[in-house]
This record gives structure tokens, C-alpha cells and sequence, in this order.
């Protein structure tokens, strides 16, 4: 047994070390394909935007391969080169999806053209094979056939079980047949016990299975157990081997390097040069720069030109004169044509390809049974940290001996100032203002008694283990019919899904794709009750084991009377949120802290009070910082919409459900509540009554009808789909008014403006062709 799952395992991590080679085989392909495409300007604004999400769709292709290798597997470096690469696929899907937003002023993208180009399915995943297809046909077929079959065979062996029972019951009950069945049922399980018992031992005195103390936990379990332990693995340190072995061989290195280089720079400059302080790096600074030839071929090159420009001084004033002059009069010309930004994950990817070369692309993995670590590769690792360490000692000895040398032969004492006259009256710059929030307002604490006065005030809250997948719904296949009509699009569930993973989650998860990636420090989620804003914020914080922060208008309230009550809240907030990130800090209702008039009641008065710090608190996060603000309202049109746009960076506005939508919420909802579904509850009837009611409105009417008696009771009494009619109808349906409303407003946000003019500016060149056409 123990070696049928060893050999399962091999297998499996074949299957997953190939799909990594294949995987980075796509990327290097992607790699190559950017420096073709993107490396011009493109004036056409619509190819711009397809090569655009072609790469988007390719490199989300790209992230869930990687994904899975890296989930499952287990030698430990090779699963850090995934995570490097993975980290890499990350950033340059969110800086492209930057790109594509700020290219069509949408944060919903139609690639349903590029999708079929691609021959994809709008959820981005693999297509069925059409011999796959017709497997899964024969099996549903060959399922159907069984259960036929058996269910005839069950009608022939009742009929013959009531016919014996018939014939017994003419006959009489003979006890010597009762007990001939006992004794033959009982023979044949004892010896059943026997065989097994022996087979057992069997497999134990051969190795291939383990004795039966030792099989306490199920095999799925041992599995799991086992492949976590391996990629958890033993944290192995080579550095006091490297120290000792090869730490004289560096230091003896590093200081006839540094002896070399000052020589140097002493022949071309005349004196030795001062050494450089540890702040700006030490020795290291030295080889970073210039070799001293190079020194002195700038400073003759240097003086040459300063040669040059003295006698043509007169000259060049006045053709700067007369450069100045067509600036101001004449047009300025700017160019219009579409370039893609620099990008900080490129280089992250080609030096993980590299490294993937290197040392991963042919190496043998036939006979790696255990998947141990490799140890060069760690102590290659490791070794750069010994070498600081030895450079740090290098550097005190060194300068000691650069000033005893300077002494001796040029007669310096320590290193050149530059004082002079204007010393004396210079002025001391004034220290910068530390914000507020910035400072550390509680030095004597721990973040544990923080941690604990936030739980115990009801700020940090628990966070309910709900995942991203739960939020469920589908692909809406007419959404691109209102973008025909310049109308904004809006997000169907499937796409807000991904942009809460895009902006969320994503950039939560890995510390080096939030500090690379195009920064987001807020989020507002835009929608009607009921649509799933509160479940996205805990999807966010449970997919990436962040802690919850609630500072709502009706959590707060009473809480922070005062202004430094605020100040000191926010503090603790930032403080333990930066020390235990990631973060989440949730405002519920929010639209209520930017009241478009005079706050009333003591809730609104704290939100408003709250509601001026904020700008405060989004500069006091800085890239390093993975703490995320999440605003939710479900009445955004009644905010000011100045101060309430300077907040929330990104806004994602959240739909009704659909009609498929529905009908898998009601399927979902009812049998997660512990109902039945039979031909008495119509499924498509319910999707089709509840049209203009919310994910919320279902989930309530179905713990409303299936009570903890009506699930007693349905044994007897089936459910009906008039129960959740009944139900449903004491509810109030999103009307078409409100949801005109939430178009309106989101026309009105900066990405909304955007859109517009945009399209103004569309008709606008229409309107020049037409005319343009009717002349000739």
C-alpha cells in the first residue's frame, strides 16, 4: 500500500513538473510576442485594445496553470521558482488590465470576439474536446441503461421474494432450513474475517503495507499529511558551513578588491578616495559604481565640453532665444498614438525564465523519489548573505587602514569636508510635519494589547468563511447589446468576481505583486440590498486569511465622541493592520460619512467626523502596506460626490441576478437549507417570479419557508412551490426607477465622465465623416 501511493504520488508530480515546462514554454512564446507588439506606438486605438486583451486572456491562461503546479508540488524549491514566476503572471495581469481600463475608460471589457478568435468560453477555461464530449454523453447514457436495468431487476426479485414468502407461508416454517441459513450465513463471514486477516499479513511481512497500529488515519488523510510536510519542509541552514569553509576565501577577496580599486582611483586622481559611509551601502557602493578608467574618461570628456560650451556660450543664448519664440506662438505637437507603460514584473518574469533554464529545464526528475531539497541551490542562496555579513567586518578594517594610509602618505587626518564661508550663515532646514496618523501615537504598547482593545470595542471582527466561489452566477451573454448603444456597460457577476479578485485579492495575497503592481488602497462596492456587497467584503478577507476591520457608521457610533478619539482609532487601526497584514478596514453604508447636508444624530455626526480623516489615512499606506479599504452602499446617489470620490479609488457597480442567475441561487439555497427538490417545486417558475429580487430576498425566503418543522414535516408533505411564492411576495423587488438611479450615478464617477466624453467625442468624428462624405 505505502508504495502504490509513493508510485501515485511520482505520477502525479510528473504530470504537474510537465505542465510547469509546457506553462513556461507559453510564457517565454508571450515574453518574445510583448517585445514585438509593444515595443512601437499604435494609432489605432481599437487593435491596441485587442492585442491588449489577447495578452490579458493569454496570461490569465497562463496564471491558472502555474496555479495548479505550484498547489500541487512538492520539492520545495521548485515550488519558490513557480511562486516567483506565478508572482511575476500577477503583476502583469493587473498593470494590463490598467492599461486596458485607461484605454476604454471601462472596467468591463467585451472579449467575447477575442474569446471566440482564441476558440475560448467567456469564463476562460479550457473548451471540452469533442471526444471528451461524447465521453461524457456515454457515460450519462450508460448510467441511465444501469439504472433501468436495475430497477427492473428489482421488480423481478420483489415479485419473486413475494411469491416465496407466498409459498412459505402455504407450506409452514420448517427449523431445521431457519437454521441451516444461520449457520450458513455465519460460516461464510467468519471465514471472510480469516482471508482478510491472513492477506493482511501478509502485506505487512512483504513491506508493502503497514502494521495496523500504525494505520490510525485514512490514506487521503496521509496523503495530505505528507505532501504538506514536504513542502513545508525543513528549513535547512548552510551558513555556518559557508562561514567556515568559505568565509576566509571571501574576506581575503573582498579586501584585495578594495586595496585594487583605491590604488586605482589614487593613479588617475592624485589622492585616495574618502570610503564610503555604510548608509550609502560601504564597499559595495564602490563596485556598483564605475571602474576608474571609466571615472576618468567622464572627467576629461567633462572638461572638454565645459571647454566648448564657454566659447560658444554667447552663441547658444541666442538660438535659445529664438528656440523659445515658435513654443509660445505655434502649435505644440502631441502625440496621440497609444504606447503601453513600463512595467516593473517583465524583468521578474525573464529572470524567472532564466532561472528556469538553469537549473529546473533539464534536470532529471526520474529518480527523485523522496523530492528532497538540492542543496547548492540553498546554499547559493545563503552564500550572498554570508558575504554581507563578511563585508560589513571588511569594511571597518579597511577604513581603519585607508586613514592610517591616507595619514602616512598624503598627511590627511580623516575624510575632506567641504566647509567654507557661507557655513556659518547657512540655515538649518526646518523638519517636515509628520502627519498624525503617521506617528506612532502608542510607543509603549504591544500590538497585542492593540489587537485585544479593537476585538474587545467590536472593531476587529470575526471574519465568516465564505469564499469568492460562493458568490454565485453567470456569464450574462446580452450584456454587449447596451454597449452597442454607447450605453456604459455594467459588470454581470462572473466579471465582478474578477474584479474583486483583480483588486482584492490578488494584491492581498503576495506582498511583492502589491508593492510592484499599479497601487489600489480603496474599493467601493456599489449595488441595491440584498446583492452580495457584505459577503464580497468576507470573501476577500477568508481567500486571503486577512483581519476585518468594521469601522461602519453604526459600529462606531458612540465610540469616538471627539476628534482624537477618531485620530486614535484610525491609529490603532493602521497600526495593527500594517503589523499583521493583510487587512481589510470595512465602512459599511458609507455613503452615510459624505452627507450631502447637515448630519444628523449622533451616527452621522461620527461618520463625518471619520470622514475627513480618511484621505489622511490612504497616504499613511504606502506599497508595503497590504491594507485594503472596502467601502459597501447600497444608496451611493445620496453622498457628496466630491469628497466621496477622492476616497474610493475603484468602484465596482453589482447587478441583479439574472434568470440563470436565479435559478441556480433557488436550487443552491434550498438544498444548502436541507430541502428536497421534487416535480412539486418548480425551479423555472421561481427564477421566473422572483425577476427584480436580490441573492438576499432568496436566501431569506428560504430560511423563512424551511423551518426547522417544515424540514420535519417534508418526509409526509412535500414542498410546493407556492411556499416560496408566498414568501417571496412580502418582499420588495428592486424597481426599475432605483436601478435608473444607479446608472445615473455611476455616469457621474470619474470613470463614468471618462466613458462619456469619450463617446461624445466618437460621435463627434462620425459626424465629421458624414459630413465630410455629403461634400464630395
Amino acid at each position: 500500500m505505502g508504495f502504490t501511493r509513493r508510485l501515485e504520488r511520482d505520477c502525479s508530480h510528473s504530470t504537474y513538473i510537465k505542465m510547469w515546462a509546457d506553462t513556461q514554454r507559453e510564457l517565454d512564446t508571450m515574453l518574445q510576442r510583448e517585445r514585438e507588439e509593444f515595443l512601437e506606438p499604435e494609432e489605432d486605438r481599437e487593435k491596441a485594445m485587442k492585442m491588449l486583451a489577447t495578452a490579458y486572456i493569454q496570461y490569465l491562461e497562463i496564471f491558472r496553470k502555474l496555479e495548479a503546479a505550484h498547489d500541487h508540488l512538492i520539492h520545495q524549491q521548485k515550488r519558490a521558482a513557480v511562486r516567483q514566476v506565478l508572482d511575476g503572471v500577477i503583476g502583469r495581469i493587473l498593470e494590463i488590465k490598467k492599461e486596458m481600463v485607461a484605454l476604454e475608460n471601462s472596467e468591463c471589457h467585451c472579449l467575447d470576439g477575442i474569446l471566440m478568435d482564441l476558440q475560448r468560453v467567456p469564463e476562460v477555461v479550457t473548451a471540452m474536446t469533442l471526444e471528451e464530449g461524447i465521453r461524457v454523453i456515454q457515460v450519462a447514457e450508460r448510467a441511465r441503461q444501469g439504472r433501468a436495468r436495475a430497477a427492473f431487476m428489482r421488480r423481478i426479485y420483489l415479485e419473486e421474494k413475494r411469491q416465496s414468502k407466498k409459498e412459505e407461508q402455504e407450506m409452514g416454517k420448517n427449523p431445521d432450513d431457519a437454521a441451516t441459513c444461520i449457520q450458513k450465513v455465519w460460516r461464510g463471514y467468519s471465514q471472510r474475517k480469516k482471508t482478510e486477516k491472513l492477506r493482511e499479513e501478509e502485506m505487512v511481512f512483504l513491506g508493502m503495507s503497514l502494521p495496523p497500529e500504525l494505520e490510525a488515519i485514512s490514506s487521503l488523510q496521509k496523503a495530505n499529511v505528507l505532501q504538506g510536510e514536504v513542502q513545508e519542509g525543513e528549513d535547512l541552514d548552510f551558513r555556518p558551513e559557508l562561514r567556515k569553509t568559505e568565509g576566509p576565501h571571501i574576506k581575503e577577496t573582498l579586501q584585495d578588491q578594495i586595496t585594487q580599486c583605491f590604488l586605482e582611483c589614487r593613479h588617475i586622481t592624485g589622492r585616495f578616495p574618502d570610503y564610503p559611509p555604510e548608509r550609502t551601502g560601504g564597499s559595495k557602493a564602490i563596485f556598483i559604481e564605475k571602474h576608474p578608467e571609466q571615472v576618468a574618461e567622464e572627467l576629461a570628456a567633462k572638461r572638454e565640453k565645459e571647454k566648448k560650451e564657454k566659447e560658444k556660450n554667447g552663441k547658444k543664448e541666442k538660438q535659445a532665444v529664438k528656440a523659445k519664440k515658435p513654443e509660445k506662438v505655434g502649435k505644440q505637437v502631441v502625440d496621440l498614438r497609444w504606447k503601453i507603460g513600463p512595467s516593473n514584473f517583465l524583468s521578474i518574469l525573464e529572470e524567472g525564465s532564466s532561472q528556469y533554464q538553469v537549473f529546473w529545464e533539464n534536470r532529471d526528475n526520474r529518480w527523485d523519489f523522496l523530492q528532497d531539497h538540492d542543496p547548492e541551490l540553498i546554499k547559493g542562496g545563503e552564500r550572498e548573505e554570508v558575504e554581507e555579513e563578511i563585508r560589513v567586518q571588511v569594511d571597518e578594517v579597511m577604513q581603519e587602514k585607508l586613514l592610517k594610509i591616507k595619514q602616512a602618505v598624503d598627511g590627511e587626518t580623516g575624510p575632506q569636508s567641504k566647509a567654507g564661508k557661507g557655513e556659518k550663515g547657512s540655515k538649518i532646514p526646518a523638519k517636515k510635519k509628520i502627519p498624525e496618523l503617521e506617528r506612532d501615537l502608542t510607543p509603549d504598547r504591544t500590538i497585542d494589547s492593540l489587537y485585544q482593545e479593537l476585538a474587545e470595542e467590536g472593531l476587529l471582527i470575526r471574519v465568516k468563511n465564505v469564499n469568492l466561489s460562493d458568490y454565485i452566477g453567470y456569464y450574462d451573454c446580452l450584456r454587449s447589446i447596451p454597449r452597442g448603444t454607447g450605453a456604459q456597460p455594467m459588470p454581470s457577476i462572473p466579471e465582478v468576481r474578477q474584479l474583486v479578485t483583480l483588486y482584492g485579492i490578488l494584491p492581498l495575497g503576495s506582498q511583492i505583486v502589491h508593492e510592484n503592481a499599479p497601487l489600489v488602497k480603496s474599493l467601493l462596492l456599489a449595488g441595491p440590498a440584498g446583492v452580495g456587497k457584505k459577503m464580497l467584503v468576507h470573501a476577500i478577507c477568508t481567500e486571503t486569511g486577512a483581519n476585518l476591520f468594521n469601522l461602519s457608521p453604526s459600529n462606531i457610533a458612540g465610540k469616538c465622541p471627539g476628534r482624537d478619539d477618531v485620530i486614535m482609532m484610525l491609529h490603532m487601526v493602521l497600526k495593527v493592520g500594517k503589523e499583521l497584514q493583510p487587512s481589510v478596514v470595512w465602512i459599511g453604508d458609507t455613503e452615510k460619512m459624505f452627507p450631502k447636508g447637515a448630519p444628523k444624530g449622533e451616527e452621522e455626526v461620527s461618520a463625518k467626523r471619520l470622514a475627513k480623516f480618511l484621505p489622511q489615512f490612504l497616504r499613511a499606506l504606502k506599497p508595503n502596506h497590504r491594507v485594503l479599504l472596502v467601502g459597501t452602499t447600497s444608496k451611493p446617489y445620496s453622498a457628496n460626490m466630491g469628497p466621496f470620490f477622492k476616497v474610493y479609488q475603484k468602484i465596482i457597480l453589482l447587478p441583479k441576478p439574472d434568470y440563470l442567475t436565479r435559478l441556480a441561487l433557488w436550487k443552491h439555497y434550498i438544498l444548502q437549507a436541507g430541502g428536497a427538490l421534487s416535480q412539486r417545486v418548480n425551479l423555472n417558475c421561481l427564477a421566473q417570479v422572483s425577476d427584480g429580487f436580490t441573492q438576499g430576498h432568496v436566501v431569506d425566503v428560504v430560511h423563512t419557508v424551511l423551518t426547522e418543522l417544515r424540514l420535519l414535516q417534508m418526509a409526509r408533505k412535500p414542498l410546493r412551490t407556492a411556499e416560496f411564492v408566498t414568501s417571496l411576495a412580502r418582499h420588495d423587488p428592486v424597481y426599475k426607477e432605483e436601478e435608473e438611479m444607479f446608472q445615473a450615478w455611476y455616469a457621474k464617477t470619474p470613470i463614468g465622465k471618462a466613458w462619456s466624453a469619450a463617446q461624445e467625442a466618437k460621435e463627434e468624428e462620425k459626424e465629421k465623416g458624414k459630413k465630410g462624405k455629403g461634400k464630395k
